[in-house]
């Protein structure tokens, strides 16, 4: 199970990694770089893809460097749980916009990162 945890939260830090660079790319190259997929960007202003795109690279970070460093490990779960918040929200903006063909993505990443949460707060906890 650790094991499992430990690969599940490397992968999502790398998701999360890599498409933070909505805090460095312009929204117009944004919405044009995965077509459909990336759409979404144009219900958002400037500022706020850079917001996203921290709070991404925080929930990569946190996902992976306390356990790693030790250093006050119980973040890990805590920013699963985030991680979870996150992709419920990209949940709703494609359900807004009707993007139900592009949802599924997200939909796994949301379980990925509740399964984290779960299992870094209970069976596997880094306290216990």
């Amino acid at each position: 199970m650790n094991t499992a945890l430990w690969s599940v939260a490397g992968l999502l830090a790398v998701v999360l990694l890599g498409s933070s660079s909505k805090m460095f790319v312009p929204k117009e190259k944004l919405a044009g770089m995965l077509g459909e997929a990336s759409r979404w960007v144009e219900d958002f202003s400037p500022g706020a893809l850079r917001a996203i795109g921290a709070i991404e690279l925080l929930g990569a970070v946190g996902l992976v460097l306390p356990a790693v460093l030790d250093i006050a490990p119980v973040l890990v779960p805590m920013a699963a749980s985030g991680v979870v918040v996150l992709f419920t929200g990209a949940v709703i903006t494609r359900l807004r916009r009707g993007e139900r063909a592009t949802i599924v993505v997200d939909l796994v990443y949301l379980g990925l990162a509740a399964f984290v949460a779960w299992g870094r707060f209970g069976p596997e906890s880094f306290t216990g």
